[in-house]
Formats: C-alpha cells, sequence, structure tokens
C-alpha cells in the first residue's frame, strides 16, 4: 500500500494545482484543511510544518516538507517522471517551463498577498486601499498580457503535453478577477485553461475543490 502525502490547503487556494497534480499521478493524499486568511487558529494548524504559517505546505511520505506551490509542483512532477507532467533536465522544453513556474508566483501569485488585505500597505484608509486593489488588478492582467504574448501553446502552454504549469495556471487566473480580465488579455493561455477545466480526469476534483459556480466568469463577479 502506498504511503499518503499530506497537504495543508484550502478550497479554492493555492493548494488547489497540488491536489490536481496528485490526482493525475494516482498518488494517495490526505488534505489538512487550513483557509489561513481566516485567523490565527487556522494558521496555527500550518505552523508545525511551515514557520510561515501560509499553504500549501506538502508532507511527503519520507516526512520531508516542501512549502511554495511552484516547489511542489516541480518536485511532483520530477519525482514522477513517468507520468510526463513537466519537460524533463535536459528537455528542450525545460527553460522555458521553470521560467514561467517561477513568474507566476514571483509576478502575479505573491500580488495576492497585498489583494487579500489591502491595509497591509495601504492603511487603514479605504480610497487608498481601493487604490491598491485597483493597482494590483492592472498589474496583474499586464503580467498574464506578457506571458501570453511570449508563449506558443498548443493544446497546452509548452506544447501539446499536459504540465503542472497549465494546472498552475489555471487555478491562479481564477482568483481575482474570476478570469474576465486573463480571458481579455491572455487570450491563448485563455484556450489551454478552459481546455483544462474540462478535462474528464479532473471533472470531479473540480466540483470538490474549486467548483465552477454559476456564474463565476461574469464582469459583476466581486474579488
Amino acid at each position: 500500500m502506498k504511503t499518503a502525502y499530506t497537504i495543508y490547503g484550502a478550497l479554492g487556494s493555492g493548494s488547489v494545482p497540488v491536489e490536481a497534480t496528485l490526482t493525475l499521478l494516482g498518488q494517495p493524499y490526505t488534505v489538512i484543511e487550513a483557509p489561513t486568511w481566516e485567523g490565527a487558529a487556522q494558521q496555527d494548524k500550518v505552523a508545525p510544518v511551515n514557520p510561515m504559517k501560509q499553504i500549501p505546505a506538502l508532507v511527503t511520505p519520507q516526512g520531508e516538507t516542501i512549502t511554495e506551490s511552484a516547489a511542489i509542483l516541480i518536485w511532483l512532477a520530477d519525482n514522477h517522471p513517468e507520468a510526463g507532467l513537466a519537460p524533463a533536465i535536459g528537455d528542450p522544453g525545460r527553460g522555458q517551463f521553470l521560467r514561467w513556474m517561477t513568474f507566476i508566483p514571483a509576478s502575479i501569485y505573491s500580488l495576492f498577498w497585498v489583494r487579500d488585505k489591502p491595509s497591509r500597505l495601504a492603511g487603514p484608509d479605504p480610497e487608498a486601499q481601493a487604490r491598491v486593489k485597483a493597482a494590483t488588478a492592472d498589474r496583474i492582467a499586464d503580467c498574464w498580457a506578457m506571458m501570453d504574448a511570449q508563449v506558443e501553446p498548443g493544446d497546452y502552454i509548452l506544447g501539446d503535453e499536459l504540465s503542472v504549469l497549465d494546472l498552475y495556471v489555471a487555478v491562479v487566473s481564477r482568483w481575482g478577477s474570476r478570469r474576465v480580465r486573463f480571458y481579455e488579455r491572455a487570450p491563448k493561455m485563455a484556450e489551454v485553461v478552459r481546455r483544462v477545466d474540462a478535462d474528464p480526469r479532473l471533472t470531479g476534483f473540480w466540483e470538490k475543490r474549486f467548483p465552477f459556480v454559476e456564474g463565476w466568469e461574469s464582469k459583476g463577479a466581486s474579488g
């Protein structure tokens, strides 16, 4: 019997692409639900494995803890090469894979730390907070557009094979404006994420961990 992975995560969060990857790999895993943005009690669940009190955090069957969503995804793909979820070391596509896997958390994901609680940088002034929200939304849209301009997808971002990069983009692109601006600014990747959304291997998974609720892509959606 395979020993299970343990994931500290939450619905709709950065743990979702990790959970999706383990689902595709057929690896058993347990999720410890810890929406850390809800306060100290949830953060304390994560503290024993991640002093930053952030999710996701993965505990491997060997007892090793790995944090940072991109690092976890790359590690899983590299440790299960038979699944083909990342270009192997030496593959001509490896450099671009690492480039974009790093770009997403550095340029996009990190901005949600600000957007989730604008007072962290803007202070208590509601108008200042609104300006921060608007500026970060613009920056995220610009980053997606820049990435879209520099990739030439096939069925997927790196070509014709699904990778963890596609899972990562599919999840992160659903945050914030719920893909409205993503579709407008990143039309090539828009086709890819729709394909990932519809992957029959993940239908049940999405329903449980990041459900497509009615109207979720509406221009009137908040967040």
